[in-house]
């Protein structure tokens, strides 16, 4: 697009995973930095283009010299503590922050740290806890998806460099593939935001592994029933013994939508647990709220994150739908 320089920061090399939604690449570059394979493919396309590599993993020690070199960050890290980083950097050099994000089959853009505008934070002041979203190992991710995405990140990037149209700036937009919808969200600006805010504490780049609450790697990681138990518990002997005396609290299913196609709690709202962040606006912070999953693991961990987030009503019901079954209405079908 007239772009004379392009930075990438990337440490990882081309592997076969990457190819079907990573189309920078391709197989006769497997094995190589994704830095030398991406500017091999842009230098075929226009050799005018000056491609500036750093391949190395993004860094505290090294952010502030390596964005300070551009006009514009297009930030599409696929790990929390990369997006503060890189959040918080652009916010101290003044840089604005084409964000994306993607997750299965849903995608989000916005333009952050842009003059007068909200930045990352201003959004998510703080991570979720570890082990709350899975990773794309995990989950996987619709293979075109990053592609929407990226293209609206370029084109955030275009009209930034020219000076033209309406941004992102102060929206998030929320891309869903499946239904083909895109719906906008405003995101103002948070005066109490630490970094960007009147009166930051955040004056200088941090610890983000230690921000977003993960372990050395030789730690090993905690198991689910000790994350589930960090959360406050309701048994489903309590939840049935309140619901016969009329008294019925909210409740909130995490499964994936097939699990609740075979078996649900009468009267719930399921937003699985990846798509929690993205759609906690749907609840309710002063409404107590029954938080249940299959076993009560996944559940755990939604409680762990809305209570650190504003919903301090919300408790995990233990042993999930399962327990349910088993011991209050043994006619639901299990599995």
């Amino acid at each position: 697009a007239g772009v004379g320089t392009i930075g990438i920061v990337d440490c990882d090399d081309v592997d076969a995973s990457n190819l079907q939604r990573q189309i920078l690449h391709d197989t006769a570059g497997m094995g190589r930095p994704k830095v030398e394979s991406a500017r091999d493919r842009l230098k075929a396309i226009n050799p005018n283009v000056s491609v500036e590599m750093h391949h190395v993993r993004l860094t505290s020690a090294n952010a502030l010299g390596i964005l300070e070199r551009y006009d514009v960050v297009l930030d599409g890290a696929d790990n929390f503590p990369t997006r503060y980083l890189v959040n918080d950097a652009c916010v101290l050099l003044g840089k604005p922050n084409a964000f994306g994000a993607i997750f299965r089959f849903e995608g989000q853009a916005s333009v952050f740290a842009a003059k007068n505008g909200p930045c990352y934070r201003c959004i998510y002041p703080e991570p979720p806890p570890p082990g709350l979203v899975p990773s794309c190992a995990e989950a996987g991710v619709l293979g075109v998806l990053p592609g929407i995405i990226g293209t609206i990140q370029a084109t955030e990037t275009i009209k930034l460099v020219l000076g033209i149209g309406e941004t992102l700036v102060g929206r998030l937009l929320v891309y869903d593939a499946l239904r083909m919808a895109f719906r906008e969200l405003k995101v103002p600006k948070d005066p109490d935001c630490p970094v960007c805010g009147p009166r930051p504490t955040v004056r200088e780049l941090v610890d983000y592994e230690a921000f977003c609450g993960l372990k050395p790697a030789e730690a090993p990681a905690a198991e689910p029933d000790e994350i589930g138990a960090l959360s406050p518990t309701i048994t489903v002997e309590e939840l049935k013994a309140r619901w016969d005396r009329g008294d019925r609290p909210f409740l909130l299913d995490v499964r994936e939508a097939v699990e609740h196609q075979l078996v649900r709690l009468e009267g719930d709202l399921l937003i699985p647990l990846g798509e929690l962040i993205a759609r906690q606006q749907e609840l309710d912070p002063d409404r107590e709220i029954v938080v249940y999953c299959h076993h009560g693991n996944r559940s755990g961990r939604a409680t762990a994150y809305l209570r650190h987030n504003g919903f301090p009503h919300a408790r995990n019901l233990r042993g999930g739908i399962e327990e349910w079954a088993v011991k209050i209405d043994p006619s639901l079908p299990r599995y």
